[in-house]
């Protein structure tokens, strides 16, 4: 059976990632990478935070972390690394390569919160 739109899509878009691996989080953190939870609030009520990452909600991801918008968060510097966490690194690895056509240096968490929490917690 031939691959979905989506599936297609989403291959390309992680062809252009760097993706970081649930283990390799904190030393990339530590490193000065800007870690961004985009799950919605219910899953992070239910399921709980990522320590020291910034919360930001997907609908407002580009105009908070492009260093040339006006409306950035103080954190979104030009050269700084975003890595994207969503809950299972689908629509985090999509959100990542929209934020390199912006110029920003972003990737995403492979497998996710859930995978960081089953790997790392």
């Amino acid at each position: 059976m031939a691959a979905s739109a989506i599936e297609r899509y989403l291959a390309a878009a992680r062809a252009s990632l760097e993706r970081v691996e649930p283990a390799d989080l904190a030393a990339a953190q530590a490193g000065g990478a800007l870690v961004v939870d985009i799950r919605p609030a219910a899953n992070r009520i239910e399921e709980g935070e990522l320590p020291g990452a910034l919360v930001l909600e997907r609908t407002v991801l580009e105009w908070r972390l492009d260093p040339t918008s006006p409306d950035r968060v103080p954190e979104a510097v030009p050269g700084r690394r975003v890595i994207i966490v969503c809950n299972e690194g689908y629509s985090s690895s999509l959100a990542a390569r929209v934020l390199q056509q912006l110029d920003v240096d972003a990737t995403d968490l492979v497998g996710g919160y859930r995978a960081w929490r089953r790997e790392v917690v």
